[in-house]
């Protein structure tokens, strides 16, 4: 039997209407059906700032980093077991207010402690499981073969070196988006409704 997580969803894609606020809602549901606490953070409808003040910058490296304008979001990181990322890739990475949300709150001492020679230890070892469910324009030759993917690269590879080495990784990704008919949308949709059951 599964054990009951808190799980934190980060949603990032304007459009209430849009297929991603679809995959949005499809994750939440599939997550309280599963029985697990969860944490929505629609990072639009909450009216994330993205942009780094400059005493962030200032202090962004330090060990007192600036943490006045995020501290909420601080603490529902701390708090989560796992992380959900819903998102479009947007010109071959993560939209403005993903990245900035990235920027600003998972800093030094929060996700990461500078350890001295360049070395980076994990923040973020409490997290069992990171999941990303996102959308492409483009075709899955172009991103794969020849872009190497790079928005999974950088979750499942950088940020995951955040975490404990056995976090557990979900990466669901629907190619193609503007061009593939409804029936292909409507299948990825309840592909993402089982993982999520599963979670």
């Amino acid at each position: 039997m599964r054990r009951e997580i808190n799980v934190l969803v980060l949603f990032a894609h304007p459009l209430a209407d849009s297929f991603g606020a679809a995959l949005h809602r499809a994750i939440v549901d599939a997550l309280a059906a599963a029985g697990h606490r969860v944490d929505d953070c629609d990072l639009y409808a909450e009216g994330f700032d993205p942009v780094m003040s400059a005493p962030e910058r200032r202090a962004h490296n330090t060990p007192n980093p600036d943490l006045s304008r995020v501290q909420s979001h601080v603490d529902r990181l701390r708090a989560a077991d796992a992380v959900v990322l819903c998102f479009p890739t947007w010109w071959y990475g993560m939209p403005a207010i993903l990245k900035g949300y990235f920027d600003r709150v998972w800093v030094n001492g929060v996700a990461f402690h500078l350890a001295g020679r360049g070395r980076i230890e994990p923040g973020l070892r409490h997290l069992k499981k990171l999941a990303v469910v996102t959308t492409y324009g483009a075709p899955w030759w172009l991103i794969k073969l020849v872009l190497r993917d790079p928005v999974r690269g950088v979750i499942l590879n950088g940020i995951r070196m955040l975490c404990t080495r056995h976090v557990e990784k979900r990466f669901l990704a629907l190619y193609n988006i503007e061009s593939v008919p409804p029936a292909r949308c409507a299948r990825f949709l309840a592909r993402v409704e089982r993982e999520f059951r599963r979670f």
